[in-house]
């Protein structure tokens, strides 16, 4: 008897309360569709019930071959290899663009700075530019609550904007991000384009890419791997996560109710909490330990930061998460387990 999927299950109890019936028969551009975020949305996509076509774009082939065998020969999925800084190689009228492609792993900023910009600044010129010439009803981009900046500790809204020291490499992610969103609302406001924007925060599930170097990754690697987990800070660091299948219906809630020219966070209030407190409950979920290995020297440097979240505007569409931190973490072991 084949293993259960809890990720799949997750999917498939999100179905069961969500209607796209406004997507039925409609063509779908997914970009970055074997990334985290990409890849759940296909999946949900291909579970439904909507008769959507799902056109999932990415630059390696191989590796959505593999992440998406279950679709690959079915009349409903479509693969477009690609990158997004360059013109799409089709000719297709997509009704709806979920702009999902981005590199969001921090060894790209260290190693490929110049292009994550071109990916987030240049990927919403050439999809909207083929998106309004080729009869888009709405494109969604999806952000990174890093446009935010450095805050004051205080939950942020949609309306904030703190500092980002614009001349470092790591600037690379927030500084394109908050470009490409301006681009999007400037369409907005000069070709009466209907785009929505999504601001997700630290987001985690199955499926990472092998070169994902987050932390929540590195943590459920070791433990698949029959490892401890070794921190090498105190892991004080306070943040809101989010179980990837509660992204993704948040994003087609945002993408089927959001208003025109807004941007909505996407976060779970209820799973706000230190990176230490994380490791904690993969380790648990393992029995395993989780290991300080500190240089005093620099243990200390890490100022205990906060960037946390208010899903208020979000809550106002009608979307509420369903997956707690410690389910979504025990569901994201089970089914990263099952791809090895």
């Amino acid at each position: 008897m084949a293993e259960v999927n809890p990720y799949l299950e997750d999917i498939l109890r999100g179905l069961n309360d969500f209607n796209l019936t406004a997507l039925r028969n409609k063509q779908i551009l997914v970009t970055g569709a074997t990334g985290l975020i990409g890849g759940c949305l296909v999946d949900v996509l291909m579970h439904s019930d909507s008769s959507c076509q799902v056109f999932a774009m990415g630059r390696n082939e191989a590796r959505a071959q593999k992440r998406f065998a279950n679709y690959w020969k079915t009349d409903r999925f479509h693969f477009i290899c690609g990158d997004v800084t360059m013109p799409l190689s089709c000719d297709e009228t997509f009704d709806y663009i979920i702009h999902a492609a981005s590199n969001a792993s921090p060894n790209f900023f260290k190693e490929k700075p110049v292009e994550v910009i071109k990916s987030n600044i240049m990927g919403v010129e050439q999809l909207m530019q083929y998106g309004l010439s080729h009869g888009m009803q709405r494109m969604l981009y999806v952000s990174s609550g890093e446009v935010y900046g450095e805050g004051n500790g205080s939950a942020f809204t949609e309306t904030d904007s703190g500092y980002v020291n614009c001349a470092t490499p790591r600037a690379c992610y927030p500084s394109s991000k908050r470009a490409a969103e301006t681009l999007c609302v400037a369409y907005v406001a000069e070709y009466g384009a209907d785009v929505v924007i999504a601001r997700p925060c630290h987001t985690y599930g199955p499926y990472f890419t092998e070169s994902d170097n987050r932390v929540y990754a590195q943590f459920v690697r070791n433990l698949l791997d029959g490892k401890d987990i070794v921190m090498k800070s105190r892991g004080e660091q306070y943040r809101s996560w989010l179980y990837v299948v509660d992204a993704a219906f948040a994003l087609l809630t945002i993408l089927l109710k959001g208003t025109k020219g807004e941007a909505y966070n996407v976060a779970d209030e209820q799973s706000d909490i230190t990176i230490r407190a994380l490791a904690e409950l993969l380790a648990s979920a393992e029995n395993r330990k989780v290991i300080f290995d500190i240089d005093e020297a620099n243990g200390n440097t890490t100022p205990i930061t906060r960037a946390i979240f208010s899903t208020e505007k979000l809550a106002q569409l009608g979307w509420q998460p369903k997956t707690t931190i410690a389910e979504g973490l025990t569901h994201t072991l089970a089914a990263q387990r099952l791809l090895r």
